[in-house]
């Protein structure tokens, strides 16, 4: 599989996908088009076991690419319903997954770029990154749906508002990362992550990520009870099994992803 826009890698059962698109990774249909080949791919791929979204450049994703916009109004009835699906779907693509997907955000992760990050499950950033939803200095608004599912009412409306840009140091001191970091261990410490995820049972991991998904939109009591089938069905796998016999054993785990 070769792409224009993304450099995919794979060390063991991760696989890296980097954002590769000169000089700050704007989004166009290109790009979104590829994250969803890339992602849809990596479900029917047994040999991944997580995914790494980082970026080749010194920004994560600048967002949409503004220059596409006056070519979309002059391709007739029906462009921006495409391009508004095009910019759902890539970042659904991740969210849907069924590979835990960890964001490596190296700099600045400005509007649909911060779109991509949270449809990640795990972020990671450098201490030199930052994130900002600034459509409303382009005259334009949006955002706000993600804001709020992130931060608070304040912040989340403040930042829709005003464009303000909050630093890789305060995600973390608000317990929205799991560390700010020098650029040089950035990549290091998503790669060891990366790695512990890959070592558990890969049918428990796809368990684990739709529990994730799913349970987060369902009332509590049947959030519970999805997640308790699910514990049942995982209960009956070659792979519980295993982890089990393994664990007794003091050896480590087979895992067969049956």
């Amino acid at each position: 599989m070769s792409f224009e826009c993304l450099q995919v890698e794979r060390e063991g059962h991760v696989a890296i996908v980097y954002l590769n698109r000169a000089p700050v990774n704007a989004q166009n249909a290109q790009m979104r088009a590829e994250i969803i080949q890339v992602f849809d791919s990596f479900n029917d791929d047994d040999d991944v076991r997580c995914v790494v979204l980082a970026s080749k450049l010194k920004v994560f994703s600048a967002g949409a690419d503004v220059s596409e916009r006056p070519a979309i109004k002059q391709k007739g009835p029906g462009a921006y319903w495409h391009h508004n699906r095009l910019v759902r779907e890539s970042s659904l693509a991740i969210a849907e997954c069924n590979k835990p997907v960890i964001a490596a955000v190296n700099g600045a992760a400005l509007g649909a770029g911060f779109g991509l990050m949270t449809s990640c499950d795990i972020w990671v950033a450098s201490n030199e990154a930052y994130v900002s939803m600034p459509e409303i200095n382009v005259g334009l608004a949006g955002g706000t749906a993600l804001l709020q599912r992130v931060f608070g009412k304040s912040r989340a409306r403040r930042m829709f508002f005003t464009g303000m840009k909050v630093s890789a140091d305060e995600l973390y001191r608000l317990g929205l990362v799991e560390a700010s970091l020098p650029p040089d261990q950035l990549m290091p410490y998503v790669m060891d992550l990366a790695r512990e995820i890959a070592s558990k049972a890969p049918i428990a991991l796809r368990y684990a990520k739709e529990a994730s998904q799913v349970t987060a939109s369902m009332p509590p009591r049947e959030g519970y009870r999805f997640e308790q089938n699910i514990t049942v069905a995982l209960s009956n796998t070659e792979d519980s099994r295993e982890a089990q016999s393994a664990f007794l054993e003091k050896r480590a785990p087979v895992y067969k992803g049956r």
